[in-house]
């Protein structure tokens, strides 16, 4: 069957609607988990606790959901995640209700393992391209979370209008985010064929009639171009997930401004995530894989560095954008690059080993990040996280562009 004939079209547009609601449900998160935490233990100085909660159990669901993608397919994956993750939310808003710690946390632990597979939608997005025009198909599903940047804040913004910041005002959100888990659990399912059927129909002959099954792990990281690509990924994801968790409390109990301006805060970070993605993911696809890995993290930097001074909201999310903008560039470079070096039955171990890395980083990040936004305040935070993005961006702008690893 010719690429032509193959409903491409159709499961992209399906994957970038899934990636809209998803993404909304992933604002609220970014807004409240850390202050869910605070307010139900009572913990403040682990106010990085409830993100790296979460980054944790995303980053270990990660490799396994990659490899069951790779066994089973990439559809009953994504479908099983989103079914995990509206049982967290549930729980999380059991936790925030009753004041149960237990079941937050538990809640938050199903919501990461969601949060792994929907990372790996990429997968299915490069499955459905070749590589000339990879970075622009996974662009094409990802813009589906500009959509997500206005609807989360329409959606949530109104259901803490008015209120003080308790933790059961919590609940209602996080039951509403159980319900859209639900409908992107039922879109999931319309996506035919899996898109790792289609990734094997439109490889070319020299990678599907080689005679060899799916290399080892530690064979594939030593492929030209998937190192680079994997340490761009880990720091952009790192520092654009920890900063952008912790941004919430910054805004509310270190600038004082209210609960409901977190949300035109994180929804300007999630346009710049996603907004010029289609524009971006050409210019990936035209300047090559080297330069946009170093680029994005180097406009990373900048934003976090403008952290420093910033305290209004339109400010604030100005740099949040910014930040936003430098991740995709990088991460998206990336994720072109790992999909370039690997077959399609390599894929999703390949990403799934990437995300369990820049998870586990991001954790880590969180959790730093959090005791020094506590002890050492705003400036710490900020400078930290620059200085994280700069070194790899330096050290990726001084090697030579990979040849094409699949090759």
């Amino acid at each position: 069957m010719s690429e032509q004939q193959l409903p491409i079209a159709r499961n992209t547009a399906t994957l970038a609607v899934i990636q809209a609601l998803y993404s909304t449900v992933l604002q609220l998160g970014a807004a409240v988990l850390s202050l869910s935490f605070v307010l139900v233990t009572g913990f403040r100085s682990l106010l990085g606790a409830g993100p790296a909660i979460f980054l944790t159990a995303s980053a270990l669901a990660a490799l396994p959901a990659g490899r069951a993608m790779d066994r089973f397919g990439r559809v009953p994956v994504i479908v099983v995640g989103f079914l995990l993750g509206s049982i967290g939310y549930s729980l999380a808003a059991v936790g925030t209700h009753w004041g149960s710690g237990v079941a937050l946390i538990t809640g938050f632990a199903f919501a990461g393992i969601a949060g792994a597979v929907t990372l790996l939608i990429r997968t299915a997005a490069g499955d459905m391209y070749p590589p000339e025009r990879r970075a622009r198909g996974i662009s094409f599903v990802l813009f589906g979370s500009v959509f997500g940047a206005v609807l989360g804040p329409s959606l949530f913004g109104p259901l803490f209008a008015g209120k003080d910041v308790a933790a059961d005002t919590l609940t209602i959100p996080w039951l509403a985010a159980a319900c859209l888990s639900l409908v992107t659990c039922g879109l999931a399912l319309t996506v035919r064929p899996d898109t790792k059927v289609i990734a094997e129909l439109i490889a070319p002959d020299r990678l599907t009639n080689t005679g060899t099954e799916a290399a080892p792990l530690r064979e594939i990281l030593r492929r030209p171009g998937v190192i680079p690509a994997m340490l761009a990924a880990i720091a952009s994801f790192g520092v654009m997930v920890s900063v952008m968790n912790l941004t919430g409390f910054v805004v509310v109990e270190h600038h004082h401004h209210s609960q409901q301006s977190v949300f035109p805060i994180i929804g300007a970070h999630v346009l710049g995530m996603y907004a010029l993605v289609l524009v971006i993911g050409t210019l990936i696809d035209k300047i090559g894989r080297g330069p946009a890995l170093a680029g994005g993290l180097f406009v990373m930097a900048i934003s976090c560095a403008g952290l420093t001074w910033a305290t209004s909201v339109p400010t604030t999310a100005l740099l949040l954008f910014g930040l936003g903008i430098g991740w995709n560039l990088s991460f998206v470079a990336a994720t072109a690059q790992l999909a370039d070096a690997s077959l399609p039955a390599e894929r999703g171990k390949l990403l799934g080993f990437s995300d369990l890395l820049s998870g586990l980083t991001a954790a880590a990040l969180a959790l730093l990040g959090g005791v020094a936004l506590d002890v050492l305040g705003v400036a710490a935070l900020a400078l930290g996280a620059t200085a994280i993005a700069v070194a790899p961006a330096i050290f990726l702008a001084r090697i030579r562009p990979a040849p094409e690893a699949a090759a």
